[in-house]
């Protein structure tokens, strides 16, 4: 990895230091049904392509801890087909501007979208994109969260990836006041494989994405845009808009993030969140409260009862999970009482199921 991404890695490893030390608040994932078009969408930046009627917006985005209402609304669009997963990110902005060209910065130092997927949902080797309103693009392959001593692969690219924005009104003009801008997105399937005969196609399954919106305050220097900065000659902080909250201000936290199921119909279908993912919800708050027992006391926690004193229960059921110390770190197991399958969250927070 080039020294920039090791700069930028270091960076938001800090970052996500601060989110994991706050207090986070408790959150439901989000789900969304993205149906199947029969029909390649014409990638434009224009929402009037008839493919999009059929699909329904999201609800509207919440600031990234779930707890304010952001200024400008943001809602996304899903489709997909065999060769494509599509986007249409819909933003209300009164000033959109960029000014990063070149693919690979770091484009949320412009106000950006961003989309996360997760396509095993193990919270490992996931993938980051995002875009601004010049249609320029980052891209990142991450093996672990920033919790965790990870990789960033800043190198990596969305080969064969299509993206438009269209903006309502004028880009980079200073003097007037516009709607907002329009981003259409397909992202290629073939990039998430893992080998050659891999069929990565999500036809009937979910896989775990979250959306994100970066934005800044601004100031009109010469006739240009720029982020603001305080008195003392700082940037102000950003603000973070999100598909699905976090409750806390760390995108990187996987195991939070929406299920968007891939229907092989066109529409009229349903999909409610597996009950065997609510038993892996348990497992991250145990292995978070498990992180925090170490910061403290500067060793693992010797059992269950050191990090949590209740009972947990899921959809009625009491889960009996069962705390393993070994030399390197620990494993959290628990038999789900929905499937008999034994879930177990390593130190690294990553997911195995055993049969």
């Amino acid at each position: 990895m080039h020294s920039r991404g090791k700069l930028l890695s270091l960076a938001v490893f800090f970052v996500g230091l601060i989110g994991y030390a706050q207090s986070e608040k408790e959150v439901t994932p989000k789900s969304y049904i993205a149906y199947k078009t029969s029909k390649e969408i014409v990638i434009d930046g224009d929402e009037a392509d008839k493919a999009w009627e059929k699909a329904a917006w999201t609800t509207p985005f919440v600031d990234i801890e779930g707890v304010e209402t952001p200024k400008y609304k943001t809602q996304v669009k899903m489709l997909w087909d065999d060769n494509y997963y599509y986007i249409l990110a819909k933003m209300e902005e009164p000033h959109v501007w960029a000014n990063l060209r070149q693919r690979d910065t770091i484009i949320f130092y412009n106000n950006d979208f961003e989309v996360f997927i997760d396509p095993d949902n193990d919270t490992h080797n996931y993938y980051e994109l995002e875009i601004n309103a010049l249609n320029t693009a980052w891209d990142l392959f991450i093996n672990k969260p920033y919790r965790e001593k990870n990789t960033v692969l800043n190198d990596w690219n969305i080969d064969g990836l299509k993206s438009a924005v269209k903006v309502d009104g004028t880009l980079n003009n200073a003097s007037d006041i516009d709607k907002g801008w329009t981003l259409e997105i397909a992202i290629p399937w073939s990039v998430y494989k893992t080998s050659y005969h891999d069929n990565i196609v999500p036809k009937d399954k979910f896989w775990k994405v979250n959306f994100s919106r970066v934005n800044w305050q601004h100031s009109v220097v010469d006739g240009k845009y720029e982020r603001k900065k305080d008195t003392e000659g700082k940037f102000l902080p950003e603000y973070n808009w999100v598909w699905s909250p976090m409750g806390v201000i760390n995108m990187h936290e996987p195991e939070k993030w929406a299920y968007v199921y891939f229907s092989s119909k066109e529409s009229e279908d349903k999909f409610v969140i597996p009950q065997e993912e609510k038993v892996k919800w348990e497992l991250y708050t145990l292995y978070r409260a498990q992180k925090r027992y170490f910061e403290k006391n500067k060793s693992w926690a010797k059992s269950i009862q050191n990090i949590s004193k209740k009972n947990i229960v899921v959809d009625g059921k009491t889960l009996k999970p069962i705390l393993e110390n070994h030399s390197s770190g620990f494993n959290i197991l628990v038999k789900s009482p929905f499937s008999n399958k034994t879930l177990i969250i390593k130190e690294d927070g990553k997911i195995i199921t055993n049969e």
